[in-house]
């Protein structure tokens, strides 16, 4: 053989699994590298004097937004109760107002029965008839009778125009009832206007 023969070494095949085995090789390596854990690195922060000015007026700032929705959120809630009562109110003066006129109609009806003696008359007992649906659509209204004769005198409820002395009824008790007063659940639509005892 001659020298340059001599002097190269004799290469050895390399196989197909052996090139795998060498980047499996290399595999382990960068895997090593992943499983350590990484240092974190929290990059500190420094704030200028401006910037924590501003940081405070942004927070004040948000302070009074936040109290002022509260402050609003209450207004509003305020002002839908009240809305609300007032609402009821309107209803309930109206349907009083409304109610206060027809008892002129009642007034009369009651006058008409006192008036007609004849107690069998067709008349009468239709009269009698219609004044009873009358005081029961006043009742299913929520209209009551204020009660009056016998009763101590209540200036609340009642109305005196007169004042008799009478022995058998006791002091300040309502001897007679001149015009029935009545009543809107506790509102008087109309006093009861009596006479009074001394």
């Amino acid at each position: 053989m001659s020298e340059e023969n001599k002097n190269q070494t004799p290469e050895e095949p390399v196989s197909p699994e052996s090139k795998e085995g060498g980047q499996e090789a290399q595999e382990p390596k960068e895997e090593s590298k992943a499983a350590k854990p990484k240092k974190n690195k929290e990059k500190k922060y420094t704030l200028t004097r401006e910037q924590m000015e501003q940081m405070e007026l942004a927070a004040k700032q948000l302070e009074a937004a936040k109290d002022q929705y509260t402050r609003l959120a209450a207004e509003y809630d305020n002002y839908r109760k009240r809305t609300t009562r007032e609402k009821e109110t309107i209803y309930q003066d109206a349907k009083g107002d409304t109610i206060e006129k027809f008892l002129a109609v009642y007034d009369n009806l009651e006058r008409a029965l006192k008036t007609d003696d004849q107690s069998d008359s067709p008349h009468k007992k239709g009269m009698e008839m219609i004044f009873a649906q009358f005081k029961g659509i006043l009742e299913a209204m929520g209209v009551t009778e204020i009660e009056a004769l016998g009763q101590p005198f209540d200036p609340s409820r009642h109305n005196a125009v007169m004042h008799i002395d009478d022995e058998s009824l006791g002091e300040n008790v309502v001897a007679d009832v001149f015009q029935a007063g009545f009543m809107l659940g506790d509102k008087v639509l109309r006093f009861a206007t009596v006479r009074v005892a001394n």
